[in-house]
């Protein structure tokens, strides 16, 4: 219970520095909503969709699933400057959980990721995509947990390697592979039988392919795999990073 309630202690905590500096979640959509507008329409050709809601409908999920490895990731960045500027060591003195201070932080970039999502669903919405409450629910579930296990993995490596030069390096090697592999933005439909196989070992391309049956109307078994799958690595790497950081963070 006191790992719980450390955990919403910490949530709490820097959920409120998010909302008193709101700017940098409307900076992490920025990309994003040039790519709705500049990348989506090359889609109807290059897919052969009927319509442009076709196009739409394959590219914003594989765009939402994107931002939430691209806002876990990166996020390591984070926890490196706070342990430079002695805000981590002054929690250390504390009576508060090493592990909730890691948790507490995932959470808040849970929360980051789930409302530049909501932002971007609202702006495809002219767009003429069509999406009902409980598409975006589930949705945002399996969006929840790639976040979450995508920013237990960048905490992990940035105690690793301590050094944000080298962690920028280590998590763009790790993230253009996994991004590539998940067909985030073209579908693997379109490329060739080797690159489809390794992809089923991708947790993410399991993810993107949920998100699109979901958006498309016609929701499969990658929807309980996808599930299954970023469960597994929200886990492992929960454990992982957890560890770290109460070993380093004595």
């Amino acid at each position: 219970m006191k790992v719980l309630r450390d955990t919403w202690l910490i949530f709490q905590r820097h959920i409120l520095l998010m909302v008193r500096s709101p700017l940098w979640v409307f900076l992490g959509i920025a990309q994003p909503v040039v790519f709705l507008v500049l990348f989506a329409p090359l889609l109807k050709p290059a897919i052969g969709s009927a319509t442009m809601l076709d196009a739409y409908r394959v590219y914003v999920p594989g765009m939402l699933v994107a931002l939430a490895i691209g806002g876990g990731l990166y996020v390591g960045f984070g926890l490196l400057g706070d342990l430079a500027n002695g805000s981590i060591e002054r929690a250390r003195v504390t009576t508060v959980s090493r592990v909730a201070l890691l948790l507490g932080r995932a959470l808040r970039d849970v929360v980051t990721v789930l409302v530049q999502s909501l932002i971007i669903t609202l702006l495809s919405l002219p767009f003429g995509l069509i999406i009902n409450i409980g598409t975006i629910l589930l949705g945002y579930a399996i969006l929840a947990l790639i976040t979450l296990g995508a920013a237990a993995i960048s905490y992990g490596i940035a105690i690793k390697v301590s050094n944000p030069n080298v962690l920028g390096q280590v998590i763009n090697n790790l993230a253009m592979p996994l991004m590539l592999l998940s067909g985030t933005l073209l579908p693997l439909a379109l490329a060739p039988l080797w690159l489809r196989t390794i992809a089923n070992y991708n947790p993410f391309y399991w993810a993107v392919t949920a998100m699109r049956e979901l958006y498309t109307g016609n929701p499969g078994n990658h929807i309980v795999g996808s599930l299954v799958f970023c469960g597994a690595v929200v886990v492992a790497a929960v454990a992982w990073s957890a560890n770290l950081f109460a070993r380093s963070v004595k």
